[in-house]
């Protein structure tokens, strides 16, 4: 039902997710990747970019799955999951990443390229890759210190 769910966001709704996120000046957790630019969520979020030649490839659908399974954890960590599978679109964000068929790119609020796979990754490695980060860090110790956060 999620898939059914996320297949319909992505194709029909894209209009509705920008219209959501202007409103709120928050942009969906989820959106699709062929109308934005990276440039976009620099300093504010990280984007996590799921690419694939087609919506049906099993790859992306095991991928998606797994990203839908706990979006709090990702909320917590200011991501923004952003999915490409038009490659005849030449979005910007295929034309700055080069993808080949499925990839996987999780990127930091800087911008910068942490993890990159050919595969799709489980919900620990994706938070352990983040966590990792030096900005990630920053903002783990910046909680720790002020505990009204």
């Amino acid at each position: 039902m999620r898939r059914l769910a996320f297949v319909l966001i992505t194709f029909l709704g894209s209009s509705a997710l920008a219209a959501d996120g202007a409103a709120t000046d928050e942009p969906a957790l989820f959106m699709d990747g062929t109308e934005v630019a990276l440039s976009d969520f620099e300093w504010l979020k990280r984007p996590v970019v799921v690419f694939a030649d087609s919506p049906n490839d099993p790859r992306f659908r095991q991928q998606i799955d797994l990203l839908q399974d706990s979006p709090d954890l990702l909320e917590t960590r200011d991501v923004v999951v952003l999915t490409d599978t038009n490659p005849a679109a030449q979005s910007a964000l295929r034309t700055e990443l080069r993808p080949r068929g499925f990839m996987l790119v999780v990127m930091g609020k800087d911008g910068k390229i942490y993890l990159r796979k050919p595969s799709p990754r489980n919900l620990r490695e994706i938070t352990r890759s983040i966590d990792g980060m030096p900005l990630r860090q920053q903002e783990i110790r910046d909680r720790r210190a002020d505990p009204i956060r």
